[in-house]
Order: C-alpha cells, then structure tokens, then sequence
C-alpha cells in the first residue's frame, strides 16, 4: 500500500521499548530512490506544481488519489540522485519529510486517539548511541520527537481534507481518464491508471459550485494541478540526463 512506502519494519512507537533510541541526523533521503511517485496532499499543491506533475492515480476514479510522479520508469525516482540526495531546489513531498514515522489508524473500538504513532525500525538513522533522544529521562517527549509528532498530527488533518477534495472532484465529474505517452529513443514509455481535471467540465460548473470552489480555495488546487501537467517534459529530461550519465 502507498501509505507504507519506505518501511520496512513499521511498530508502534513505544516509551519502554524505545527510551534509549536515538534519532541522528541523515544527509540523504536513499529510502525514497525507488519511488517513482508519492501521495501528494491538496495544500502541497502549490509548492509541488513548480517542480513536478501532479496527477491522480488509482484502478478506477473511485479510489483515485493525488500523487506526485517522480519518475518515468517503475522503481526509479528521478529526483534521487546516487548519493541518495534529493534535487537541489526542487519541492520534497510531506509523504517523504515525515518518515521514519507515520500516523496508523487504530483498530475500530480501541481506546484513545484515533491513531497511533510508528516508526520503521530498519531506518538506518536510529542508533542506542548517536543522535536526539527520542525520549527524556522522564519518559517524556523530546523536542525532536514532539516536533515530529506534530508533523504528522499536520500531515493527517491535510489528508482528510484532500478525502474531501476527491469527494467533490468525482461528485462533479471533474475527472477523466489520462495516458501519458513519452517517445525516447524509438522506444515508447506508457503511463496508465491516471486521471486529470477535465477543463471543460471545469469551466461549466454553475455559479454556486464555483463560488465554493472558489472560496474553499478547491480552484487553487485544481489549477496548480493542471499547470503542473507540462513537468512531465522535465522528468523526460532528467531521464535523458540520467542515462547520458550512466552511459
């Protein structure tokens, strides 16, 4: 599932179990080299639309949600270099800057909050010896952890609200389906299970729809989505660039 891309060994984050890990700081993101698109949250949107494409992607346009492609091949995320570093500059998805941890949701009829926190034990950055306490003596949280913690509490209400920004995109017919065809090298590169904004839809909603669109700042997202699209032609480049380099 999308949701778990990157860990390995997810487990709830426990205060006995983990009082003594430490957190230290790692300078590249290797973990996302193999991931040729992440979920993308609608308030990301913006920042997104200047770097990649954004696209919504699913079997069918029920369970179609936002992503941000990364790469034009499967397993290979072209903004990943083999350093592991991240492109200079260019906008690090959410769904990328929380791990190693997550928010899961709980089991219906558990007691307490709705979710619980994990982190993936085969990060390479947890250590007994370097780096932040996750913990302090008292078992509390520390800095690091409740910065990481509130990320993440960020993180989900932006989730639900993108649910929401589906539900009125399939509610007013917004969606169709979109094949990206590249041709590189009289080789043809195929991208399917993808929806866009149909434009034309877009501009015959009456004027109640767009008013609310408007002001619930749904028309923001739609148009950062839609000038997003030509970022394609810049993913083929890195891809050129990339096998120039190789070869």
């Amino acid at each position: 599932m999308a949701e778990v891309l990157f860990y390995e060994r997810p487990v709830p984050l426990n205060r006995t179990q983990h009082k003594d890990l430490r957190l230290k700081s790692m300078s590249g993101v290797k973990f996302a080299a193999v991931a040729h698109s992440v979920p993308l949250t609608g308030a990301e949107f913006p920042m997104a639309a200047r770097d990649v494409p954004i696209l919504f992607a699913g079997q069918n346009i029920e369970d179609a949600g936002p992503m941000a492609l990364l790469g034009l091949r499967q397993n290979e995320n072209l903004l990943v270099d083999e350093n592991g570093h991240w492109a200079q500059g260019v906008y690090v998805p959410a769904f990328v800057r929380r791990y190693p941890f997550i928010l899961a949701e709980k089991p219906a009829g558990t007691e307490g909050d709705d979710f619980t926190v994990f982190l993936d034990e085969a990060y390479e950055g947890f250590s007994q010896d370097e780096g932040e306490r996750l913990f302090k003596d008292d078992g509390s949280d520390s800095e690091m952890l409740a910065n990481a913690v509130g990320f993440l509490g960020e993180f989900q209400q932006h989730v639900a609200r993108t649910h929401w920004f589906m539900d009125q995109l399939r509610k007013h017919d917004l969606l169709e389906p979109r094949n990206v065809r590249l041709e590189k090298d009289g080789n043809a590169i195929n991208l399917n299970g993808l929806f866009v904004v149909n434009e034309e839809k877009l501009r015959k909603l009456d004027e109640k729809t767009t008013h609310e669109f408007l002001k619930e700042g749904v028309l923001g997202w739609i148009y950062a989505h839609l000038l997003s699209l030509p970022n394609i032609d810049r993913l083929a480049q890195r891809l050129g660039q990339r096998e120039s380099a190789q070869a």
